[in-house]
């Protein structure tokens, strides 16, 4: 009786532990990159300069590290939003809105996880990803070096439509010596570190422009957590 008893608490458990495994998490963290066409640590003499000529223009990146959204587990995926805005991206002065954006999807998610990895980023980017003109799925790798975002050595790649690629500030990036983030970053975020953009590219369609900006104080790397809806 005794070893009856112990057989049904063992596959009572045993049930229970594969029920939660396939529970959705209540929670999705991940790390997010993003870089636009005007600098977001700068000056205010470099930024009063560039307010309204540049910045409207950016590419934003986020990977799941692990999470669900809307019941869909997305850990390991990757969403990419690409933003062109009739003003400077940031500037709380003048709206941004309206904008254009382009969806880059990972090319491994399923048609369910597509769905919920659109979703997901507008969530997270307000309303700069609602009008979106155009789609595509493409493979997308974001790395930040060793998961460090204080090094800020992170690449972004979708496919060959978009890329980011960052390093640290160094010493004589800082023109004016006082220099401080202007912008705040364009997405929700739990940490976020300026960064310098080697490269920051779009080659795609959808937007009416394709740019090339590299070499700017644009970039910001960081990592986030959110309830899930």
């Amino acid at each position: 009786m005794k070893i009856f008893q112990g057989a049904t608490c063992s596959l009572f458990l045993s049930s229970g532990l594969m029920l939660a495994a396939g529970i959705p998490s209540h929670s999705i963290s991940g790390n997010y990159l993003e870089a636009r066409t005007a600098d977001v640590y700068t000056g205010p003499c470099f930024a009063n300069a560039e307010t309204g000529l540049v910045g409207q223009l950016a590419v934003m990146g986020w990977k799941v590290s692990q999470g669900s959204w809307q019941g869909v587990d997305l850990t390991g995926l990757s969403v990419v939003g690409v933003v062109r805005a009739e003003s400077t991206l940031g500037e709380v002065e003048v709206a941004s809105n309206p904008a254009k954006a382009v969806m880059i999807i990972d090319s491994k998610a399923t048609p369910e996880q597509r769905l919920a990895l659109v979703s997901f980023a507008q969530h997270m980017s307000g309303k700069l990803l609602t009008d979106v003109v155009r789609t595509e799925t493409q493979p997308i790798d974001l790395e930040i070096a060793n998961n460090d975002l204080h090094a800020k050595n992170a690449t972004l790649t979708a496919g060959l439509l978009a890329k980011i690629r960052t390093r640290a500030m160094a010493e004589n990036d800082q023109i004016c010596h006082n220099e401080e983030v202007w912008y705040q970053p364009l997405s929700r975020t739990s940490h976020a570190m300026p960064a310098y953009a080697l490269a920051h590219s779009y080659e795609g369609k959808g937007l009416g422009v394709t740019w090339s900006s590299p070499d700017k104080r644009s970039a910001f790397v960081a990592s986030f957590s959110e309830p899930s809806e």
